[in-house]
């Protein structure tokens, strides 16, 4: 018997960072939502009381820095699971990308864990044990679009943002969260329009989704890495109807409605870096068996 989840990639239609607080953490305001490039994770029970990680990719750890080693474990202790597991990860998700493809694993094993164990947890209750584990880990669980506050583990579901296509674009760097977060000057940020972007969503406007995309993190990862806004460029004159970093960065990504336009922006930007994706949006939310 194995368990067979999807793990969505998500982007930040707005990301803001609202103020510093007392245990060190940043106080955010995130609107997001998956897109249909995703991970897949296979679980499979083992006799022998341990959890293994299996994965192709070189850069996907096989030990307890695996966010969905992590979530394993926390479900095996939690409950007192005397039984082991084998996770086998499909990467599809570009590592260290700003799209939370080691949340999305984590999150899948927990939805996946969930089934094989027959826990009979519900998806808020996954969603509070997702918080022990990472920060994005939280809305992945939910697999829908919402909007994430306090460290990102109070949700708030929304609805799906209006059909478009999406190009993904990652530089071969890897950015640090907790180093972009450490050159932020909070006196300083740009904030986003959070409540014009949910407002875009809720009357699925798609144009007022587009004006309302925001990330306070942007501009320092910008700074650090030029080639992101090589990248940024690139798109704007290629015809996007708006463009913006995911998250910490690198990935950026654009929005259009015209798939033929999506492909224009993808062949133009095959010289400037490897990893491009043309995908739609999710967004809608998933069940849990």
């Amino acid at each position: 018997m194995y368990v067979l989840e999807k793990a969505p990639a998500k982007i930040n239609l707005s990301l803001d960072v609202l103020y510093k607080r007392p245990d060190r953490y940043h106080e955010i305001e995130m609107v997001m939502t998956t897109i249909d490039l995703a991970d897949r994770i296979e679980i499979t029970p083992l006799f022998e009381n341990r959890i293994v990680i299996e994965s192709e990719n070189r850069f996907v750890p096989n030990d307890e820095r695996n966010l969905a080693y992590g979530a394993a474990k926390l479900l095996k202790e939690t409950f007192s699971i005397k039984q082991g597991v084998k996770i086998k990860i499909e990467k599809h998700i570009p590592v260290a990308a700003g799209l939370a493809g080691g949340s999305s694993d984590a999150a899948a094993t927990l939805r996946g864990l969930n089934r094989l164990w027959s826990l009979g947890l519900k998806v808020n209750e996954l969603a509070n044990l997702g918080a022990q584990i990472g920060s994005d880990v939280s809305f992945c669980v939910y697999n829908s679009t919402a909007l994430a506050q306090g460290k990102g583990e109070i949700i708030t579901e929304l609805p799906a943002p209006p059909a478009c296509w999406v190009v993904l674009a990652k530089p071969i760097m890897g950015v640090s969260t907790q180093t972009v977060y450490e050159n932020l000057n909070i006196d300083r940020v740009n904030h986003p329009d959070t409540k014009g972007m949910i407002n875009a969503l809720k009357t699925a406007n798609y144009e007022k989704m587009c004006d309302y995309l925001g990330n306070a993190l942007e501009s320092v990862t910008l700074s650090m890495h030029p080639q992101v806004q090589q990248i940024k460029d690139q798109m704007e004159s290629s015809g996007a109807d708006a463009v913006l970093m995911s998250g910490s960065g690198p990935t950026v990504f654009s929005l259009v409605k015209q798939e033929s336009r999506a492909y224009r922006i993808y062949n133009s930007l095959r010289g400037f870096c490897n990893e491009v994706y043309v995908v739609r949006t999710l967004g809608y939310h998933q069940s849990l068996d």
